[in-house]
């Protein structure tokens, strides 16, 4: 499965037939200081670091001190600074809207400038390598919004009433489902009922309640426990995966390692160290189907269903992977809570006859499934406007709701973002993409361009390209 939450990842590669000299040292000019190398002149930058952190890295770039900056997609809204002369978009970001507010960066004080994006291993970026009319031409995408979402509508609920309260003519602006999510506010104690109406109950900010960021909780410090020093944060969906016990974690070009997170208290204490291993959190999710609102089915033996799901998923180990040779030194468990998501789905099915037949034809459906899930994670964002890290997936070749070999996308927010509704709208379209991406990719039996994923739990284990082919076959066909 591939979870809905973000995750670090990532490999190098070496040259091959090469064997370059020894680099030769600068003289030193007499006078003054040696100039920095420009591997000195080069930070990172994202949006968890400190804020006086983040404005010296800004103000550095402005001056000239700083030639770039290697940033997240804070680079679209976080970054303070315009009039760059240059932006790198390393993979594709998500949506045209945060590709053309990237490239937008550079050239702002009217001189001219240099946008490039570079594909990254990943079947998005594959697809529209191969189909640039899927960016050029087209307008930005539709906001994907679900309004009637209680974890999106109470926090607004109560900003608006902590401004004026809230009146029964003002339920109709706020959608049908606003006086069931006042009563659930009610019964909290956020807000109070009263004859002239709703009011804010508490002295803090209600605005605090809404969580611009979309982590679900207060974000986790990350601290040094030989200084004190506070050296950034991570969002509390992110920390079991990132920050556990025995993580490796860089900041700014130095090395960490977790020594304990304090869930409770919201810290990951770090010590400075180099190991000669970096370190990937390996999971595992199961999705309940809890209500199903929509359907369509494709033919006798293939449907497309669309409706409310809980995902559990739990981080149960790490590996330690050589950091010269990628290969994995060991496995270590991790004793941590389970974290449960209510959350909407899109999910296809296929009977188990129809699965029989794959079978016999040496089809492992296992790979088949997982491969086809990744590959439309992947797909997802050309038709809503999301990236892979909104969402995540489950498949399975016979799920316990479903009774079918099934494969579940469903949206990485409490509640539902709007994202799985809209792939449902577009869900034969979506994956005849998925099934002409895989194919496109000139693999033999499967790459990050098709069908691996740089956040899967199981370590992309088992995938089956042309098993994937078949099985998308079959449930686009009705699988007659």
């Amino acid at each position: 499965g591939e979870p809905g939450e973000p995750y670090r990842g990532g490999g190098t590669a070496d040259p091959v037939g090469a064997e370059p000299a020894e680099p030769t040292e600068p003289a030193e000019p007499t006078g003054g200081p040696r100039p920095a190398r420009l591997s000195e002149r080069i930070a990172a930058y994202r949006a968890g670091y400190l804020a006086d952190d983040r404005r010296g890295l800004e103000d550095a770039l402005r001056s000239g001190d700083l030639l770039g900056l290697a940033t997240t997609n804070a680079l679209e809204l976080g970054v303070d600074i315009t009039g760059l002369d240059a932006v790198l978009v390393t993979g594709w970001p998500g949506t045209l809207a945060s590709l053309w507010q990237q490239a937008g960066r550079a050239g702002r004080s009217g001189q001219d400038a240099l946008a490039v994006f570079i594909a990254r291993d990943d079947p998005l970026d594959t697809y529209l390598v191969h189909h640039p009319e899927a960016v050029f031409g087209r307008p930005v995408e539709a906001t994907v919004l679900d309004p009637d979402n209680p974890y999106v509508l109470g926090p607004h609920l109560c900003a608006a009433a902590s401004e004026i309260p809230l009146t029964r003519d003002d339920l109709d602006l706020f959608g049908p489902s606003t006086a069931e999510v006042l009563d659930g506010l009610v019964e909290r104690g956020l807000l109070r009922r009263r004859p002239r109406g709703w009011f804010w109950t508490r002295r803090d900010r209600a605005s605090a309640l809404a969580d611009l960021r979309g982590s679900g909780g207060p974000p986790v410090q990350i601290v040094d426990s030989a200084s004190g020093q506070l050296l950034g944060t991570v969002d509390e969906a992110a920390a079991h995966g990132t920050v556990h016990d025995g993580a490796v974690y860089l900041h700014q070009g130095s090395t960490y390692v977790v020594e304990e997170l304090d869930l409770e208290e919201s810290v990951a204490l770090v010590h400075a160290e180099s190991p000669e291993y970096s370190t990937w959190a390996r999971d595992t999710t199961e999705v309940e189907v809890l209500r199903t609102l929509r359907g369509q089915d494709w033919g006798p033996e293939s449907a497309v269903r669309f409706g409310e799901v809980e995902v559990t998923r739990k981080v149960v180990s790490y590996l330690k992977r050589d950091v010269r040779t990628g290969s994995v030194l060991g496995e270590q468990p991790l004793d941590l809570p389970e974290r449960r998501l209510n959350s909407r789905a899109v999910w296809w099915t296929l009977a188990p006859e129809a699965t029989d037949r794959l079978r016999k034809a040496d089809v492992e459906v296992r790979g088949a499934a997982h491969a086809g899930e990744h590959a439309a994670i992947g797909l997802l964002p050309l038709f809503a406007t999301c990236d892979r890290w909104d969402i995540g997936g489950v498949s399975t070749a016979l799920h316990a709701d479903t009774g079918c070999l099934t494969i579940f996308v469903y949206d990485g927010h409490e509640g539902g973002a709007g994202f799985a509704e809209r792939g449902y709208a577009a869900a034969r379209e979506w994956l005849t993409a998925t099934r002409q991406a895989i194919a496109d990719c000139e693999c033999a039996d499967g790459c990050p361009s098709c069908i691996q994923s740089p956040k899967c739990g199981n370590g992309n284990d088992p995938l089956s390209k042309p098993g994937a082919l078949r099985l998308l076959d079959a449930i686009l066909e009705g699988g007659a």
